[in-house]
C-alpha cells in the first residue's frame, strides 16, 4: 500500500463511487448497474493510487491509460472521472441525455479523460496493447490498462491480442479482469466457460495474479508489485461480485443493464449509506 493512500480513503472513494452510479443509472433510467457496481474498487484504486494521470493536463503525451473495454460499466467510469477532477460531478445527473456528454458508452470525444471509445465487447485489449506498443517504441514511461469483463473474454479477438502482447513482450501492459462470474444471459460458465483463466493466460506468456476484486489493499499489493516492474503483459484476475453493495442486486444477472425503480433507488442508497462503502 502506498504510504499516503489508506485502506479507508480507497474503500469510501469505492463507496462514492457506487452511490454516483446508482444516482445517475437512477435519474437516466438507462444503464448497467451490475458490472459499474462490481467495477468500483478496481476504479477507485486505479485513479486515487496507481495511474500517473492529472486533470489538469488530460493529453499529456506521458500519462498512463485506461481502456475501458467492457464500455457499459461507464456509469462508474463516469464516476471516477468526476472525483478525480476532470469534470464536474453535476455531469452525472444528465448521463444517456442526447447529445450530453456522458453517453452510454464511453467517448473520447466527449467526456474528459476517457482515452478511447469503446464498448464493442473484445476489442479494448487489442487497443490497449498498441497503444503499449506505441509506447515502448517511443520511450514514454506510460502503463496501459485496460479492464475487462469476463464474459468478454469469450472474444477471440482478446486472445488474438493476448497472443500479440506476449510476442512484443508489452511489460507496460495491464489487463484487469473484473470476474464477477456473470454475463447478460446469466452464468459465464454456463454461456462458455473459458475456465481456467490464470492457466489460460500463463499459458499465452503473461504474467498471472488472481485476487479479490473488492479488497483495495490486496488490489494495491498486486498491481503496485508490476506496475513499471514487470517483465512482460500482466493480467490481474479480480475476483468481485456483480451488484456490488446493493442486496438485491448482487449476484443477479438480471441487474447487468436495467435500471431501478424509485423505490429501489432509495433501497440501494439506505444499503451504501450504511454499509462499509460509505
Amino acid at each position: 500500500m502506498s504510504e499516503t493512500i489508506t485502506r479507508d480513503y480507497l474503500e469510501r472513494m469505492a463507496g462514492k463511487i457506487r452511490r454516483l452510479t446508482v444516482e445517475s443509472i437512477y435519474r437516466a433510467q438507462s444503464g448497467h448497474p451490475g458490472g459499474a457496481l462490481s467495477s468500483a474498487d478496481i476504479l477507485s484504486v486505479l485513479y486515487f493510487d496507481i495511474m500517473d494521470i492529472d486533470p489538469q493536463e488530460p493529453s499529456r503525451r506521458d500519462r498512463d491509460r485506461l481502456i475501458l473495454s467492457k464500455g457499459h460499466s461507464a456509469p462508474a467510469y463516469y464516476a471516477a472521472l468526476a472525483l478525480r477532477g476532470y469534470f464536474n460531478a453535476e455531469e452525472l445527473k444528465r448521463l444517456r441525455q442526447g447529445e450530453e456528454t456522458l453517453q452510454g458508452h464511453p467517448s473520447m470525444h466527449r467526456t474528459p479523460g476517457v482515452d478511447y471509445s469503446s464498448g464493442s465487447l473484445g476489442q479494448g485489449l487489442s487497443i490497449a496493447g498498441g497503444m503499449a506498443l506505441y509506447a515502448a517504441r517511443n520511450d514514454l514511461p506510460s502503463t496501459i490498462f485496460c479492464l475487462c469483463g469476463d464474459g468478454e473474454l469469450q472474444e477471440g479477438q482478446i486472445w488474438e491480442a493476448a497472443m500479440s502482447a506476449a510476442h512484443y513482450r508489452l511489460r507496460n501492459l495491464i489487463l484487469i479482469v473484473d470476474d464477477n462470474g456473470l454475463q447478460i444471459d446469466g452464468r459465464v460458465a454456463d454461456v462458455m466457460n473459458h475456465a481456467p483463466l490464470r492457466e489460460k493466460f500463463l499459458s499465452f506468456g503473461w504474467d498471472a495474479k488472481e485476487v479479490d476484486g473488492h479488497d483495495v489493499e490486496a488490489l494495491q499489493g498486486a498491481l503496485h508489485s508490476v506496475y513499471r516492474k514487470a517483465e512482460g503483459p500482466t493480467v490481474i484476475l479480480a475476483k468481485t461480485v456483480k451488484g456490488k453493495g446493493v442486496s438485491f442486486m448482487e449476484n443477479e444477472a438480471s441487474w447487468h443493464g436495467s435500471a431501478p425503480t424509485k423505490e429501489q433507488y432509495e433501497r440501494a442508497v439506505r444499503e451504501l449509506e450504511g454499509g462499509r462503502y460509505e
